[in-house]
């Protein structure tokens, strides 16, 4: 059944918005942003913090744009004098207690009552009184908070009451003695609680990991996923100085509207680990890449390559490993580490999944077999490539049978005391490439940071290991390598890094019911 359009005008931008709509949502249809403070699209709408006030002609008062339904042939205006002197008001009302923090203040640089009062304050306080004082307390988890700053917007408190369902935060005392409380006997040691910090729209709420380590204008800003289980939700990975300072969650309400877990947001750290590889070697020795690429296509001539490759690498670098399977008349083999499911009860499907592993749909799809011992095919004679894992628990007796061991990988596994080559090769912050979720949604991940040493992204690396081998793949970029993918492999059939976009597309016969 179609829906029902309405038109209306805002700002004197002519606009057409489902029935329904919000004014503010319409709003933003019109490239028009009202300020607001409570409001966020993936939260119940309150309407407690009247910023986002607007004048609607005809109306006998100003209208709060989150909550009033637009109608046919309504006139909005968001900058109207009226307006704006209703805004003014709120931000001088919201600062007679908010300290000048700023100088010292995490959110400085991103913070919206930073950003209004800039835009649309007062340019100086009538305040001479004492301000109110109340010491940080410790909310558990990730979390601090820093009363003094809060604004009492209640986002915290209705993600935790109505999309968490762990109602541990309210609106403690009324007047200018309000403020968030926390019930005594519980706290935000919750498993998607750390979303509270993105909510925040001030300094209120504060991640400890991440607490004075940057400003937010030294941040580069990458899209990607989060690798750490099945799901696949959306994050952007922030870096300074080649170093990722922090993952924050990316919105796609097909897979994990505005949210990410606090495990996930953690899982950040082993991409700065100093152990990585960095040199191409064979027997040992340090060589340029071309030597070491010849002498693993050499080891590998005649030989079956057995392959027991990460389930977080991307879509092209299994898919080239698959072609150097079927070369040699090998083998593909995966293992997952499991962990305990964790939903987010408010949003449908979505939650930390017990596969602790991005793409192990995707190596599936490709070939690759699950096991949860990878190495329990691995024949005498074999040449065993382990693609990008550290095989952890393995002893070198378990890969003794291989006639020759090749590393493709970030760290050396602990287990390998001798190896024929080693190829050196980019984390995902470190290349470009695509991950398949649980539900078969296929989703670009985007360099964010350079490679340590003479590391190069797997898909080229694999890419002239194959050329080497005498197969004809000369990739230059991972979208010429996933174009390859979607050409060969039925399941991608007609996708592209065009239509994938940042948000991702759904493969034929996506397995709906996957787990």
């Amino acid at each position: 059944m179609a829906e029902t359009m309405v038109n209306l005008t805002i700002e004197g931008r002519a606009v057409s918005a489902p029935a329904g709509t919000s004014i503010l949502e319409a709003a933003k249809q019109a490239g028009v942003l009202i300020p607001h403070y409570c409001y966020h699209p993936g939260l119940p709408v309150a309407g407690v913090c009247r910023m986002c006030l607007v004048e609607v002609e005809k109306a006998p008062k100003l209208a709060p744009s989150c909550a009033t339904a637009i109608a046919e042939g309504q006139v909005v205006h968001v900058y109207s004098e009226k307006a704006l002197e209703s805004r003014k008001s709120v931000l001088e009302f919201l600062l007679i207690n908010h300290p000048l923090d700023c100088p010292i203040c995490d959110q400085s640089g991103e913070c919206e009552l930073q950003d209004y009062t800039f835009a649309e304050g007062r340019a100086d306080s009538r305040y001479r009184e004492p301000k109110r004082f109340n010491p940080v307390e410790d909310f558990g988890g990730d979390v601090l908070y820093v009363p003094n700053r809060c604004i009492l917007c209640t986002r915290c408190v209705r993600f935790m009451d109505d999309v968490h369902e762990a109602p541990v935060l309210n609106v403690s005392e009324r007047g200018d003695r309000a403020f968030i409380g926390k019930a005594v006997d519980d706290d935000l040691t919750q498993p998607w609680a750390a979303n509270v910090v993105d909510l925040c729209p001030v300094g209120a709420l504060l991640s400890k990991d991440f607490l004075n380590k940057a400003r937010a204008w030294e941040l580069d800003r990458t899209a990607s996923v989060c690798p750490g289980c099945s799901q696949g939700c959306n994050i952007t990975i922030e870096t300074r100085d080649n170093v990722v300072m922090r993952y924050k969650p990316r919105g796609n309400d097909a897979v994990n509207k505005f949210f990410m877990c606090d495990e996930g947001r953690a899982n950040y750290r082993w991409l700065n680990r100093p152990d990585r590889i960095e040199l191409p070697m064979v027997a040992g020795n340090a060589v340029d890449f071309s030597v070491a690429i010849a002498a693993a296509a050499a080891t590998l001539k005649g030989k079956r390559a057995y392959v027991v490759a990460n389930p977080s690498m991307s879509n092209e670098a299994l898919y080239l490993l698959k072609r150097l399977i079927v070369k040699t008349g090998g083998a593909g083999h995966f293992s997952v580490s499991i962990g305990n499911e964790a939903p987010l009860p408010g949003v449908e499907d979505l939650s930390l999944r017990a596969d602790r592993a991005a793409n192990a749909n995707g190596a599936e799809l490709l070939g690759f077999k699950r096991s949860d011992n990878a190495l329990a095919g691995l024949a005498s004679g074999d040449v065993l490539i382990i693609a990008n894992e550290e095989l952890a628990g393995v002893s070198a007796d378990a890969i003794s049978k291989a006639d020759a061991v090749i590393v493709i990988g970030i760290v050396m596994p602990k287990c390998v005391t001798t190896a024929a080559t080693v190829l050196p090769i980019a984390t995902f912050a470190e290349e470009e490439g695509t991950y398949t979720n649980l539900r078969g949604r296929v989703q670009r991940f985007l360099q964010a940071k350079a490679t340590p040493g003479h590391a190069r992204p797997s898909w080229y690396v694999l890419s002239d290991l194959l050329t080497a081998c005498g197969e004809t793949s000369e990739f230059f970029t991972a979208s010429a390598a996933f174009d390859a993918l979607a050409k060969n492999e039925p399941a991608f059939s007609g996708l592209s890094y065009d239509s994938l976009g940042l948000k991702g597309a759904v493969i034929a016969g996506a397995m709906a019911g996957a787990k």
